[in-house]
Formats: structure tokens, C-alpha cells, sequence
């Protein structure tokens, strides 16, 4: 304990400073006559002072750090970390050794308070704010047939008035246009000076392939099925009746698709007469129409598979990107598969949604062509949802398994029975289980935390529960939902857990943040691993993984990964003004995890842990800076650098309190 950091020394966590703390005392690093002499230029410019650290990207790099800062503020200012970083102790201890009990109201700084937590009140401006003046999607995708609506319709349909209040290209290069040969945005486009015309028509580059298929599109027909409830579920009805008997649910006579009440036009009849919304790249006819296919003619349709015939997944030994709210959008995914990552999981979806058609849940379980294993995970409290959700999933969308969050610790879906909850709610859990597993076609797999509170595991108890319900295999998050992340992940329980659940697979997932975490997660006997929170840090650490190296990755590396990013949003959300503030939405929210990482040329200990948060300190250039800068100004202003200038009176707060440090 350093008297004079009031805490641990910053030497002791890993990153090369200049002074070195020696029993409160500052001492140089290395001595005036020490053979390491030439080294101390190179290990004593990174540490700096929150003043100085801002003072330098305020004035946009064009000083020098001084070589003659002091590790101490003589007016008592250190280096220690901003208040609202400060680490839980493992013992219930303050970093200047008093316990939490002992420490008075008016001592606990205000900042630390406002650190836990989510933002629920945080000011959010939707895209379609920015654009208020839009034009008729008639006439953006040149459409012979006249607008629906008529005189009805709440969109312009003068081009002219239009382009005179859209506001100016962010940049002469269109992303869609570019690598598809056609943007669908035309005049609405962001970037349209590089693909109209000189009469303001849409142009189109002969011989590019075609946007890419995005698979698990909502039929427009079957989203207004679902909002009226004209769909039947039979398979999940009679598995339902099963389960309240007290009976295992057993194969049904035969496989039948959820129907429609009345003869409306069934999802998987095509509509002609219907009136489409404009489609983007991103979206596609759904996959339940009429296929053309070659080949001989199966039966699978019809004949109910058996559970011993069921698809088995097999992933053993593969790096799996966990399901990440918010940040684990398409595009992030398309990033992490670049980088190594084997599975890859949509976002928490909730069943209730999906059951309603609300578009933006559907929009969680798309998928990319490039996520060659790919699974969507449902949230859902009771068996009669999460088994309607499952058949009505099985038949309208791809996917290689369903995994149902057991996880999930926040208070909104706590507190109604989901996530963690499902842990004290066997009768229901299992039921539950059996009643999706029934449904599926496809392997169900579940994600769970060692348990509720900190002390009481229940994993070990469920996991072999999981096993004779059907589960195919589980993921085990290291933690309880009381711990949050306050404590590191439990590997040593995770290791028992692999003996209760055998021989069902377990995966293990909790602090993976280099290629040595992971070697030490597979030693528990694991049958792989999943990664969350590393993932965002450094995305590049599936490359680390499989190639068992340190990446001392540059800043202009990791400003063309943000650039693909900026690319991949663009492609998935569109170019015109909502698509590009919604790709700036995700890319914050991503940056608020990025400004984390520390380089690896600034380590003076390899590898870094995921609980340890860095002093301020200077990079080997100001982009490297910049990015470490935890102010969401400094976010924005990196945003600004792929897709422009943000709007007039744009405001934006990170979702977590733990990123919104100022």
C-alpha cells in the first residue's frame, strides 16, 4: 500500500511510469549511473496527470508532453485513478485500507456515486429526429406505382423542396455504392454526390455483385399475423399439455407449421398486392417463400425428427462471442468473425416481442452470411411464450441453436421471473426447457451464472438437471448476479461444474482478456470458451488466441477497425441520415469499452487484466492518446473522423454509468 497514491502503486498494475514508489517515498525509476540507463526516456513518458492527459488533446497534439512532469501534483493531485474508477477491494476494503462500513457519507466522493449502475434517465435523441424532412420512400426507391397514402401520406414528395433543407454529404465516397454498385438510398443518401447524376438520378455501376443476403428478414405478411394473433402453435400447445400433465413431452403425430386462424395469406404465401417498405441492403425476402432448389426431395417437412436425430453441436475447442446487449449488433459481429471468432450469438431478444412482431426484436436475430455457426438468444420468464416463441422461431428463421439467458441480471427482467430468476424457479425452468427443447429442430443450449447471491452456488445442482431436460450444452458465467462485476469470475467452481455437467459440454466465460486467460480457462477441463467484455476491449483477441501472441496493435490499426465498423453500419442500417446516427449511436457505445485498452508497448507487466484500470497516460501519438480518453466529447470527436460532423444539439451519454466518466 502506498502512502502517498493512497493506494497500490500504478507501477505494481503494469504500465511503465516514470517515478516508482518505494515505501511512500518517490524514487527515479532508474538510477543517474544504471546500465538501463538509456531505457528511462522510452519508460518514463507515458504517466501523466488527468490535467495534463486533457490539457494535451485540447490542444490536438501540437505540444509535447514535458519531459519534466512529476508523478505527484505537489498540490496533492497523483496519478492515482479518477475517483470513479476505484476497484472493490476482494476484502469489502477501500483502496486507503478502511473497511466500507467504517467510511463516513461525506467522505465517499460524489463521482463514485454516480458510477454504478445504468444512465435509465439519459437524454436520447432517436435518428429519425435528426431528419425531419423526409421524403416518401416511393419516391426514394424509384417506384412506378404512386404513393399508397395519397394526400395521406406524412412525407414529402417534392425532391426539390427536399434537397433544399437535407443537409450537406458527409464525404464523396458511398460505402453501399461502392461495394454493391447501387445505393437503394438515392437522393436521401448521405454521401449521394457520388452516385447521382446530373439530372439528380440514381446511378448504377454494371458488373458488382449484389448486396449480400441478410438472412432472418420479418415478413411483412407474418408480422401482421402475429400483431393480430392469427397464428396457431400446435407443437408448442400440445408439448404445453404434456408438461401441465406431468408428462415428458413426447414426438407429435406430425410436424405442422404455425397456422393462420383465417385464410389471410399464411407466412409462407407470397403476397403481391401487399405494399412493401422500402428495402435497405440489410433486408431480404423472407426465407419461408418459395425456394428454387436442386436435388432430391426431402421429407423433413413432414416427418417429425426424433431427439436422437437431432442436429448435434459440435463446437468444442472453438472461441464463441458471447451475446452482448447493445454492443453485439451485426456489424461487431462481422468485425470479431474477421478477427478469428468461431460462433457468433444475436442479441438478447425477448420472446414476449418476437410473439408481437415488434420489428426492432426482430431486427436482433438477423445474421450475416459470414457467421457460418450462428445461434439467437431468447429471455422469457414462462413456458408458454418461450415454447410458442421456439416453434414460431424453428420455421422462419436459420439459425444453429436457440439459447435461452438464464443470465441476465438487470432488474427489469429480473424482477419478472427471466433471467437469473429462472435459477430459483426450477418447475418453471424446467418445463420451460423440455417444452423448447420439443419444438426445436435445432440444439438448445443455455447460458447461467454460478448463481443469484454471492454465496449460494446452484450451478452444480442445475447443470445435471440441464442434462437429462435436453439442453445440449451450457455456458457458465463465472459469477453471481449479486457480484455483478465486482468480483472476478470463479474458475476454480467453474472447473467443478465441468465434472457435474459431464458429458454435456460446458463452455466457461468470465475476465478472458489475452491468450494466457484463455490457456488458463481451458485447463479446467472446459469444453471451450466464451468472450464478452474482451471482445469489446479488443476485438483482435481471437487473433491473439489462436496465434498465442501479444498484439502491440498501432493506432491507425485500430482506427481502420472503427473505419470497418463505420462501413458495416453503414451497409446494415443504411446511408441516409438515420442509418448514419444510428451507426454513430453503436459506435459510441462501443468506444465506451474501447478507451480501456491499454497498448501492449506501454506494459511494463504482459498480459493486462480486465479488473485493472489505468492511470491517465500520454501514447506513442496523439490518435493513441485520444483513443484512451474516457470523456464522451473525445468519443464523438473520433466519430466525426468516419462519418462526419454530428447534428446540430447532439448529445449523447453512454448506456452504463461506468463509462460515463467525466
Amino acid at each position: 500500500m502506498c502512502e502517498r497514491h493512497r493506494g497500490p502503486c500504478w507501477g505494481g498494475r503494469g504500465l511503465r511510469r516514470r517515478p516508482q514508489c518505494v515505501l511512500g517515498s518517490v524514487v527515479p525509476a532508474y538510477g543517474g549511473n544504471s546500465a538501463s540507463a538509456p531505457q528511462a526516456s522510452r519508460s518514463y513518458r507515458y504517466l501523466t496527470t488527468k490535467e495534463h492527459f486533457h490539457e494535451f488533446l485540447e490542444a490536438k497534439g501540437q505540444e509535447k508532453p514535458s519531459q519534466e512532469t512529476e508523478a505527484g501534483d505537489p498540490a496533492g493531485n497523483d496519478l492515482a485513478e479518477p475517483e470513479a474508477k476505484r476497484i472493490r477491494l476482494e476484502d469489502g476494503q477501500t483502496e486507503d485500507g478502511q473497511t466500507e462500513e467504517a467510511v463516513e457519507p461525506r467522505e465517499q466522493p460524489q463521482a463514485q456515486k454516480r458510477a454504478r449502475g445504468q444512465n435509465k434517465c439519459r437524454p436520447h435523441v432517436k435518428p429519425t429526429h435528426y431528419d425531419k424532412n423526409r421524403l416518401c420512400p416511393s419516391l426514394v426507391q424509384e417506384s412506378a406505382a404512386k404513393c399508397f397514402y395519397g394526400d395521406r401520406c406524412r412525407f414529402l414528395h417534392d425532391v426539390g423542396r427536399y434537397l433544399e433543407t437535407k443537409p450537406a454529404d458527409l464525404g464523396p465516397h458511398c460505402v453501399l455504392f461502392e461495394t454493391f454498385g447501387r445505393c437503394p438510398y438515392g437522393v436521401t443518401c448521405r454521401f449521394a454526390g457520388a452516385h447521382l447524376g446530373p439530372e439528380g438520378q440514381n446511378l448504377v455501376k454494371e458488373g458488382l455483385a449484389q448486396a449480400p443476403p441478410v438472412r432472418n428478414g420479418l415478413d411483412k405478411v407474418l408480422q401482421q399475423q402475429l400483431r393480430k394473433r392469427k397464428i396457431h402453435f400446435k407443437r408448442a400447445e400440445q408439448a404445453l399439455r404434456q408438461l401441465s400433465k406431468g408428462q415428458l413431452p413426447g414426438p407429435t403425430p406430425e410436424a405442422t407449421v404455425p397456422e393462420v386462424m383465417e385464410a389471410e395469406g399464411a407466412p409462407g404465401q407470397d403476397n403481391c398486392d401487399a405494399q412493401q417498405a422500402p428495402q435497405g441492403p440489410g433486408t431480404v425476402a423472407p426465407p419461408s417463400g418459395p425456394l428454387r432448389t436442386c436435388g432430391p426431395l426431402t421429407d423433413e417437412d413432414v416427418v417429425r425428427l426424433q431427439p436422437c436425430e437431432k442436429k448435434r453441436l459440435d463446437i468444442s475447442g472453438k472461441l464463441y462471442l458471447a451475446p452482448l446487449t447493445t454492443c453485439g449488433n451485426l456489424p461487431f459481429r462481422r468485425v470479431c468473425k474477421r478477427f478469428g471468432a468461431d460462433v457468433t450469438c444475436g442479441e438478447m431478444a425477448v420472446c414476449i416481442n418476437l410473439l408481437q412482431g415488434q420489428t426492432s426484436e426482430w431486427a436482433l436475430l438477423k445474421r450475416h452470411p459470414c457467421e457460418d455457426v450462428f445461434g439467437v438468444q431468447l429471455e422469457g420468464a414462462f413456458p408458454d411464450t418461450m415454447t410458442k416463441c421456439a416453434e414460431l422461431l424453428n420455421r422462419t428463421i436459420e439459425v444453429d441453436f436457440v439459447d435461452i439467458n438464464v443470465g441476465c441480471p438487470i432488474d427489469l427482467v429480473y424482477k419478472k421471473g427471466g433471467g437469473c430468476a429462472l435459477m430459483n424457479r426450477s418447475a418453471k425452468f424446467q418445463q420451460i426447457v423440455r417444452g423448447m427443447n420439443q419444438v426445436l429442430d435445432v440444439p438448445l443450449t443455455v447460458k447461467l451464472r454460478t448463481g443469484v447471491h454471492e454465496r449460494v452456488n446452484l450451478a452444480h445442482r442445475l447443470l445435471p438437471e440441464l442434462r437429462d431436460w435436453g439442453a445440449a450444452l451450457v455456458t457458465l458465467h463465472g459469477r453471481s448476479r449479486e457480484q455483478r462485476y465486482t468480483r472476478l469470475a470463479d474458475w476454480r467452481y467453474i472447473e467443478q461444474c465441468v465434472t457435474a455437467a459431464s458429458p454435456m459440454p460446458l463452455f466457461g466465460n468470465g475476465d478472458i482478456l489475452s491468450y494466457e486467460d484463455a490457456n488458463r480457462a481451458m485447463q479446467t477441463g472446459v469444453a471451450g470458451i466464451m468472450i464478452a467484455r474482451g471482445a469489446l476491449l479488443k476485438p483482435w483477441l481471437f487473433t491473439e488466441i489462436k496465434e498465442q501472441r501479444h498484439w502491440d496493435i498501432s493506432s491507425s490499426e485500430r482506427l481502420d477497425i472503427l473505419r470497418d465498423f463505420a462501413h458495416y453500419g453503414l451497409e446494415h442500417w443504411g446511408s441516409d441520415t438515420q442509418g448514419v446516427e444510428k451507426t454513430r449511436r453503436f459506435l459510441l457505445e462501443w468506444l465506451s469499452f474501447l478507451c480501456r485498452y491499454v497498448p501492449v508497448g506501454l506494459l511494463e507487466r504482459l498480459p493486462q487484466r480486465i479488473n485493472e484500470r489505468p492511470p491517465y497516460y500520454l501514447g506513442r501519438d496523439y490518435l493513441e492518446t485520444l483513443m484512451a480518453s474516457q470523456k464522451a466529447a473525445d468519443w464523438i470527436r473520433i466519430s466525426e473522423m468516419l462519418l462526419g460532423p454530428v447534428p446540430p444539439n447532439f448529445v449523447f451519454l453512454p448506456k452504463h454509468k461506468a463509462n460515463a466518466y467525466k
